[in-house]
This record gives structure tokens, sequence and C-alpha cells, in this order.
């Protein structure tokens, strides 16, 4: 398998690779072969600022009084959390201050999940629709050669989502270009190295509680049906057939 050109192969989604626009007012987003290769120019790991919601609810999943606190609190704490862990261990490393070990590696080890936390909220976020399109073809194949079909692939990532502690998603890596459905309890759990995440599903109770309680498989299978796929064949550029 051929190596992924370096251009391509980057980690966030744009904030112009987004599915289905769901505020009024908002310009319908560029068709999918019209969207630049996961720029991750937009994200809050380099801006320092959460991307902005292009939609404050989705209707029959997903309420404003969901979305608003799961956006602003959890997403946005993380890259509070990040920002801060980063500029201080980056502030110690030039001055040459030692930091007490103990602390050093639970600073370390905070940066990394909060980090991870801005990057699989915002594959979250960004990854979603009012309603899905259809899978596109070169997806759709890539799913059938490693599940069997979409179905099987549906029963298999909704089993690992009712599961997981934290999140789930279908991965891909460019190691063996293989899919991966992935279970992940914390944020640095779970994680297949250098894999980009294609479908990403947020399970902590925070994601869901409000308008689902405890019905955590409810939510799931909803999801499903709010996949922007146009979203996940940009995502799925640059692996080959």
């Amino acid at each position: 398998m051929k190596g992924i050109p370096r251009r391509e192969f980057v980690f966030l989604s744009s904030g112009a690779a987004i599915g289905n626009m769901l505020v009024s007012g908002v310009e319908e987003v560029p068709a999918a072969d019209d969207r630049q290769i996961l720029d991750f120019t937009s994200s809050g790991l380099v801006t320092g600022k959460p991307k902005p919601l292009k939609y404050r609810a989705i209707p029959g999943f997903l309420s404003a009084d969901q979305i608003a606190p799961h956006h602003t609190a959890h997403y946005g704490g993380a890259l509070r959390g990040y920002s801060a862990l980063d500029a201080k261990l980056e502030s110690s490393s030039r001055a040459g201050t030692a930091i007490d070990p103990n602390a050093f590696g639970s600073m370390q080890r905070g940066r990394t999940s909060k980090a991870n936390s801005v990057v699989l909220h915002e594959f979250y976020f960004d990854g979603m629709a009012a309603k899905g399109p259809d899978p596109g073809p070169r997806v759709r194949r890539a799913i059938e050669r490693r599940f069997g079909s979409i179905d099987k692939w549906i029963a298999d990532f909704t089993a690992c989502a009712k599961t997981a502690r934290g999140w789930a998603m279908l991965a891909s890596s460019p190691v063996n270009g293989k899919l991966y459905n992935v279970v992940s309890d914390e944020h640095s759990m779970g994680v297949i190295w250098m894999a980009v995440p294609l479908v990403v599903i947020d399970v902590y109770e925070h994601a869901f509680y409000i308008d689902y309680h405890n019905r955590k498989a409810d939510y799931v299978e909803k999801f499903i049906d709010h996949i922007d796929w146009a979203e996940v064949d940009v995502r799925y550029r640059g692996f080959p057939d």
C-alpha cells in the first residue's frame, strides 16, 4: 500500500467540510467533491478557540439544550484544560525549570487526554447532519470489504458504542489500509496510532442525558441516521481503494 501524501494526512476536518447546516440563513456547504482534504486549520488546537457549531439542534435527535452545554462545557473545557497544561509545560521546558516528577507525569498525561478530547469532539460535532446522506461509493466499498455490508458494520459499530464508556469510532489505518471499529473508554485509550477517525460518537452521559436520560441505546441507534456520510467521504480521501 502506498503511503498517504503528507499534505493529505492531516488530522482535523475543516469548518468548510460540515454536513447539512441546520441554522437558518447558513449557506449550503460545498459538495463533497469540492471540499478540501481534512484541513485542520480551524481546529481549537490550532486557533486556541472552540470551533463554532454549525447548528443549534438536530431535530428529532438532539435538542439545543443537549448540544449547547456539551459544546461549551465539555468540548470548550477540554480545550481550556489542554491550553493551560500545554502553556505550563512549554514554559517549563523553555526556562529549564524542573517540575516534580509526579506532577510532570500527571500533566503530560492530562495534556494528551485533553488534546484527544478536543480532536474527538470536533470530529463528533462536525460529523452529524439533520438527515445523513447515503455513504459514498468509495466508503461503501471499503466498509463492505471489511465488514461484509453496511448493515453488518452498523451492527458492529452500535455494539461498540453501547458498550463503550466514552467514545466509539470507525477509523481507517494508513499502516495496513484496514477499517476498525474502536472502543475508547477514555480519551487516550483505544487509540490506533496514525488512524483517521471517520465516524465518531460521544457516548459519555453528558452527550445524551438531557434528551435521553438513561436510554443510551436509543441515542446510539438514532445517531446512525444522522451520520454525515459526505463528511466521512472527505475524511477517507487519500486512502487507496
